[in-house]
């Protein structure tokens, strides 16, 4: 089955170890998005976002720097696989480049999550980031 991948990514002004904090807390994933979400921050937690349109399960953990996630919307078929999310946090000039490599993503859909990164997570990030 042919899938889509995709790469994205943006400095938030700030440090790694803020954005890898905020990424894996309820509270914090919430506020830098501006939309409910639930993580239990540990590998085999599950999480949701966007007010429960993201689900699945944290499966690799470096703090301050890596995260991998199963990954699915609501829009996904139920036949399809869960995507696998690769969030890389790497110290840059003005704060820090996430970069999200998105991989399995059902045909036809890359274009649209990786403008939905950019709308729904980097920009309310850097306003988040830039105002604290």
């Amino acid at each position: 089955m042919k899938t889509d991948s995709i790469r994205v990514s943006a400095v938030i002004p700030a440090d790694p170890k803020a954005i890898y904090e905020a990424w894996m807390s309820s509270k914090g994933h919430g506020a830098m998005t501006g939309s409910g979400a639930t993580v239990t921050a540990r590998v085999g937690g599950k999480f949701t976002a966007g007010d429960g349109y993201i689900s699945g399960t944290t499966l690799e953990l470096e703090p301050g720097a890596r995260i991998v996630q199963s990954w699915r919307t609501t829009e996904f078929a139920e036949e399809d696989p869960d995507s696998r999310l690769e969030v890389l946090l790497e110290k840059a000039s003005g704060g820090t480049r996430v970069t999200l490599v998105h991989t399995n993503i059902p045909r036809g859909q890359g274009a649209e999550y990786r403008q939905g990164w950019i709308d729904f997570y980097f920009t309310p990030m850097k306003e988040y980031f830039g105002s604290a």
